[in-house]
């Protein structure tokens, strides 16, 4: 560990994402903050259970709670942030990483699943930036907001997914831009993933019948040549989180094998 976060707060949207040995992008983050100093607020829809990252971050020395949040419900959101207060007396990072992704095309896509899309990856990321800058406006501090390859190119079967990703990407600047006129010292940086294996990867790639065929067609589409892993994102967050970054705001960082330059 070299103490890039030392001392800051980090809550983290989503970071219970785990199956089969494969973790999610924010359980990675979660556990490198984690190495690197920081103090983790750990929050899923899903019940703490057995092995959760707050128990793996506390078994390796470090210090992490857990809470319970469904990020479209803005009083989860309150309860988040009063229980990272309560635990450590600030918030210095928040990482908006909890989503959902649902196949279908424009013409398929339903206004149910359209509106759930909103609501978890829109709307959960608008709350978490609000409820964000309103804990860290009086010391400063580091918003990231997940986006993805598709808040930057279209695919033509997650019209709901590549709209709200966009929304986060432009929310970001938006958001950006109102914390430095401010003055208020928060950076909000959205960042985005290329094809990564995760959870969320393999139950999509598992619905369409063919996980090996499906994680061989992203490494294929990917000019490096291969999926991306948990931790070539999370080394993105700790730079987002860090000083190392403190010029960096209303900005994409995109990590991602090369898919976007094509």
């Amino acid at each position: 560990m070299s103490g890039r976060v030392k001392d800051k707060v980090a809550l983290l949207t989503g970071a219970e994402s785990a199956a089969g040995g494969v973790v999610g992008l924010a359980r990675a983050s979660a556990l490198m903050l984690a190495r690197e100093g920081a103090k983790v607020v750990a929050t899923d829809i899903a019940p703490k259970a057995e092995g959760s990252v707050a128990e793996e971050i506390h078994g390796n020395g470090g210090e992490a709670i857990f809470v319970r949040q469904d990020v479209s419900v803005e009083a989860d959101w309150q309860k988040a942030i009063a229980a990272a207060l309560d635990a450590f007396g600030k918030v210095d990072i928040v990482v908006n990483m909890a989503a959902i992704a649902l196949d279908g095309s424009v013409e398929d896509t339903t206004l149910k699943d359209w509106r759930q899309h909103m609501a978890v990856n829109l709307d959960g990321v608008f709350l978490g930036t609000k409820y964000g800058v309103e804990a860290m406006k009086a010391a400063g501090g580091s918003i990231i907001n997940i986006s993805s390859i598709y808040g930057l190119v279209g695919g033509g079967t997650l019209a709901a997914y590549c709209a709200a990703k966009a929304g986060v990407r432009n929310l970001s600047k938006s958001a950006a831009l109102h914390c430095a006129a401010s003055g208020y010292g928060i950076r909000i940086n959205s960042l985005h993933p290329g094809f990564c294996q995760t959870p969320m990867t393999e139950a999509y790639w598992r619905g369409k019948g063919d996980l090996e065929k499906g994680l061989a067609t992203i490494s294929e589409l990917t000019p490096l040549g291969r999926v991306g892993r948990p931790d070539d994102i999370a080394h993105g967050v700790v730079y987002l989180a860090s000083d190392e970054s403190r010029f960096v705001t209303g900005a994409e960082l995109v990590i991602d094998g090369g898919f976007s330059a094509q």
